[in-house]
């Protein structure tokens, strides 16, 4: 294995992990958690996908990164309320 393989080997464990924990119950789809875990996996699987210039997986993973920020955002805006 090589540091791209590693990086996205990584970061999509990181995805799967969240939602294995998600779908038993482990863990909410709201929970800081859930998100922390969706940032740190799509942003490694992104920069994996960079290294290899896989422009498709840069998007997708850019945009699940995006996506999981917002929602980390209003979870704590939620929070604070």
């Amino acid at each position: 294995m090589n540091y791209n393989d590693i990086i996205g080997t990584v970061g999509v464990g990181l995805i799967l992990v969240a939602y294995f924990c998600n779908i038993f119950g482990w863990i909410n789809g709201k929970n800081i958690l859930f998100f922390i875990l969706n940032i740190v996996g799509a942003g490694m699987a992104c920069y994996a996908s960079a290294l290899i210039n896989y422009i498709p997986f840069v998007i997708l993973e850019g945009i699940w990164t995006l996506v999981s920020l917002l929602g980390l955002a209003k979870s704590l805006k939620r929070r604070k309320a």
